[in-house]
């Protein structure tokens, strides 16, 4: 028992106390249902900073009015909270994830935030290529805004979660 009267010490390293805290989950008898319970809260813990993204990627300038669906709003639906317990990789972390059928343009999440931009063909013209940017480094100073405050909530939802297994065991 560590000195704070839970079954393992957090404070360390947040990947070490992940899977400390798994391990203690799937040792309890309903450890399934306990682990549902913490990535519904870190899940929660995250959202703050997921609509933070979406706000920052939706005030992106638009090039104007079109009939394909819009790039931004297409980005901003594919942010999310994401949260692993066990396995290669544990921990929660906020995460744009590609979009697939928008204009032949999986990576948008990662290309609009990148200064260089991306290059594309003009539409109606045969060899054409266009630099375009985005509004650079926009997922970046949403996280830096709000990115403390996140890893703080995901740390009291894995403490609240300790606290909980440790009054079981008492």
């Amino acid at each position: 028992m560590a000195d704070n009267g839970l079954p393992f010490e957090l404070g360390v390293d947040a990947h070490e106390a992940i899977q400390a805290l798994t391990r203690a989950i799937r040792a309890e008898a309903d450890g399934k249902e306990l682990r549902k319970d913490l990535a519904k809260n870190m899940r929660a813990a995250l959202a703050p900073a997921a609509a933070e993204a979406k706000s920052k990627i939706m005030s992106m300038a638009s090039a104007g009015p079109g009939t394909a669906p819009g790039l931004r709003s297409s980005i901003a639906r594919k942010i999310r909270p994401e949260v692993k317990l066990g396995g290669r990789w544990s921990g929660a972390r906020v995460k744009a994830f590609k979009t697939k059928n928008i204009r032949h343009f999986p990576n948008a999440p990662k290309r609009t935030n990148r200064a260089r931009g991306w290059r594309h063909l003009v539409y109606g013209r045969a060899d054409s290529w266009v630099t375009q940017h985005g509004k650079t480094d926009w997922f970046d100073h949403a996280m830096e805004g709000i990115g403390p405050n996140a890893k703080e909530a995901v740390e009291k939802a894995m403490e609240d979660m300790a606290r909980r297994l440790a009054a079981r065991i008492r």
